[in-house]
């Protein structure tokens, strides 16, 4: 039996928090929404906002007969959190997240909190802004959102929640944990990395100044900057807790930049040609299925 959640506990308001609170209001009026941030000055400004029915400065009282609790929070602060708020926890309650990494954050809420029901999930949406004032209720809009429910999750909580995602806007996939943190190694994580990284050559090398990185900077260096401007708190925890399948795929990605690299000093036009081709198709593909748009220059707003 599928179970029905009336009242959700949000716990971290920044983006992604703050975005599901905004979505709850806007597409579901008759979820009651609480909502806690361990800032003191994030929890005032998202009351100014209006954005849940009630701010909670404790975060025990905050998921106080919640039937579903979120952590919003990054990675590495989702055992602190839930230990804050074990005190508080109706037995019966689910327990899920927001992280971009789901097996040690799983086992991080399951042994912070024994004896409750876990079921991480990952909404694939966000941008580069952070805080309470950055979210909107559309972010999850056509846009993935994963479960990893443990095998033991009962049939009923993970539909609760897959309802209540679907609710929201996103499309759904349930998936194993390990396997998601592989995937979003390759579609998110590693990026970030090489965003932050050549973003940071482009500021180290000698014979290039500062403003003229800015005043000369093309679509493709704006583009790396837009994702190397995202939360450093949150990507640093990523990193470290999706360690082995980023040092996993960091390792692939070196190898074929090596060949890359050959084709380039060996003056192999076609090797090259042959690959801009073939990952070229993969771009198509992104948007052919609605996760990005086509418009001349990734349709940005000058």
């Amino acid at each position: 039996m599928a179970r029905t959640i009336e009242r959700l506990a949000i716990v971290g308001l920044g983006l992604i928090g703050s975005s599901i609170a905004r979505a709850v209001k806007a597409k579901l009026p008759g979820v009651a929404v609480t909502g806690h941030d361990v800032s003191a000055a994030v929890r005032e400004e998202a009351g100014a906002l209006g954005l849940c029915d009630r701010i909670a400065a404790d975060p025990a009282e905050a998921v106080a007969d919640a039937d579903l609790v979120i952590f919003a929070v990054p990675v590495g602060g989702m055992a602190d959190a839930a230990r804050a708020v074990a005190p508080g926890l109706k037995a019966e309650a689910i327990i899920s997240d927001v992280g971009s990494s789901k097996a040690g954050v799983g086992a991080a809420l399951r042994d912070a909190l024994p004896g409750h029901l876990v079921i991480p999930a990952h909404p694939v949406a966000g941008t580069e802004n952070s805080g309470p004032a950055a979210g909107f209720a559309s972010l999850f809009d056509g846009r993935w959102c994963i479960v990893t429910p443990p095998a033991e999750a009962p049939a009923g909580a993970v539909a609760a929640l897959e309802a209540f995602w679907s609710a929201l806007g996103a499309r759904v996939e349930t998936m194993d944990a390990a396997h998601h943190d592989m995937v979003l190694a390759v579609t998110s994580h590693l990026p970030h990395l090489i965003a932050y990284t050549i973003v940071g050559t482009a500021s180290e090398l000698e014979e290039v100044t500062e403003s003229e990185v800015i005043k000369y900077s093309a679509g493709g260096f704006r583009d790396f900057t837009r994702i190397a401007a995202s939360d450093p708190v949150m990507w640093r925890d990523v990193f470290l807790a999706n360690r082995d399948a980023v040092l996993a795929t960091l390792q692939r990605f070196n190898e074929d930049l090596t060949v890359l690299q050959q084709a380039i000093r060996r003056g192999d036009g076609d090797k090259l040609e042959d690959w801009f081709t073939r990952t070229r198709a993969i771009r198509r593909s992104i948007i052919e299925q609605g996760q990005d748009d086509a418009a001349p220059d990734f349709g940005r707003k000058h």
